[in-house]
């Protein structure tokens, strides 16, 4: 028996000795693989690893982030290194930018400097987290300067990359400057995703901001306070629709000790095709994709662009026949002078076989309404609001009605009524 408990022991020692190196190997066959999947999902930020040198208990790489601006055509490489460490279950990669994280000759860190990690694990999870302490950066040309709080954050990636959850908190920063100064405190951001199919997620997150002060030089500081902004993005049953809304919350701006508030604004997306909305920004991604590659020089491939156009148009052609609704459900702005209210809603009805093989545009079958409802005092009170309103109030398209002015709104058959008035729209789709 005892002989048996050796070689069991002595079983446990050669695999425990031996998983550094494998999971070594398994980490660089998951960073080629991440490396792969971010070049080709996106054009914008390409990553190039330079040298992989894989060992037992550890390993050391060298890349390159190169980020391309789109409209110049111009890439920024920026060059570092990485430590990784071999454990029994995964890998840590801590990564440090080649020169340093400030510039030959200044120190945005003064108390330590940041991390940059990748946490690695056998059986698919990710974490990537940054660790920032204090930063200050100065612009003796322009007299800017930007300062930040420690901060904390973190990406966690599942499921062979399926799913996702991210989390930042940032208590503080400002930006400073000749003409205006700004300050942001308390910063919190989660978001969890879930792969649908293609380039469908779907999934909920929030974005809170405690306060954001703007103050101009000689004038009076303008307070936002309590600012969120909540995504919710969710499947039918059958995974077949989506239904997606973003909520924008502002609880009230202050200025010269007067405030006014709550100020709401709703964005949604309902009952759109699974299948046509993913078709569609494939597409649009695609042409997108093409027009980086070809730089502000040069012009994408005529047949690959004509192929992601037809994409476009088709897909959008089956999002319309499959019924749809997008706009704002939901507008209201707190004001000195009253609210102002509103709301714009498109529809689309979902169309048989034969409807749909009789299709000549999307627009023939789009139905939808809008109303806005502003106080009479905000117009007379502001010259500029006054200016941007008078041509609507000319053609008749916001009337008076008590103390506010309307506008009514009804979109059918390739015509708007507003408030009465009949106005033909041109078939753009």
């Amino acid at each position: 028996m005892q002989k048996k408990w050796m070689i069991a022991g002595a079983s446990v020692l050669v695999v425990a000795g031996a998983m550094p190196w494998i999971v070594g190997f398994v980490t660089q066959v998951q960073w080629q693989k991440a490396t792969e999947e971010v070049n080709r999902s996106q054009p914008f930020v390409r990553m190039e690893t330079g040298d992989y040198r894989r060992g037992v208990l550890g390993s050391e790489l060298r890349g390159s982030l190169v980020l391309q601006n789109p409209d110049t055509g111009e890439s920024h490489h920026l060059d570092y290194t990485a430590n990784v460490s071999h454990g029994v279950t995964g890998s840590l990669l801590d990564f440090k930018p080649v020169g340093g994280w400030s510039p030959e000759g200044v120190d945005w860190f003064p108390d330590s400097e940041p991390r940059l990690t990748l946490e690695t694990r056998l059986w698919g999870t990710a974490t990537v987290e940054l660790e920032a302490p204090t930063m200050t950066m100065t612009n003796e040309a322009t007299g800017e300067s930007l300062n930040t709080s420690g901060g904390l954050a973190r990406v966690e990636i599942s499921d062979a990359g399926s799913r996702a959850e991210a989390l930042m908190v940032w208590p503080a920063l400002s930006l400073s400057g000749p003409e205006v100064d700004i300050r942001i405190a308390d910063i919190h951001l989660e978001q969890d995703m879930e792969h649908l199919v293609g380039d469908v997620w779907i999934g909920a997150g929030e974005l809170d901001v405690g306060s954001l002060v703007v103050t101009p030089k000689a004038e009076e500081p303008v307070n936002f306070r309590d600012f969120s902004l909540t995504s919710a993005t969710a499947a039918s049953a059958d995974e077949s629709r989506i239904d997606s809304t973003v909520t924008i919350k502002l609880e009230e701006i202050v200025r010269a000790n007067q405030s006014y508030g709550p100020h709401r604004l709703t964005f949604a997306l309902e009952d759109l095709d699974v299948a046509s909305w993913s078709s569609l920004t494939g597409g649009m991604s695609d042409l997108q994709t093409m027009v980086v590659q070809a730089g502000p020089d040069g012009a994408p491939e005529p047949e690959r662009q004509m192929a992601a156009m037809e994409q476009v148009n088709q897909a959008l052609r089956d999002l319309a026949a499959s019924g749809f609704s997008v706009g704002f459900p939901e507008l209201s702005l707190s004001t000195p002078e009253g609210t102002v209210t509103g709301h714009a809603m498109i529809r689309h009805p979902e169309l048989s076989a034969d409807e749909r093989a009789g299709m000549l545009m999307v627009m023939q079958r789009l139905a939808g309404d809008m109303s806005l409802s502003v106080p009479t005092a905000l117009v007379e009170t502001y010259p500029d609001v006054r200016l941007q309103l008078a041509p609507l109030i000319k053609q008749g398209l916001l009337i008076e009605d008590g103390d506010q002015l309307v506008m009514e709104a009804v979109m059918k058959d390739l015509m708007v009524n507003v408030n009465g008035r009949e106005i033909p729209l041109p078939p753009l789709l």
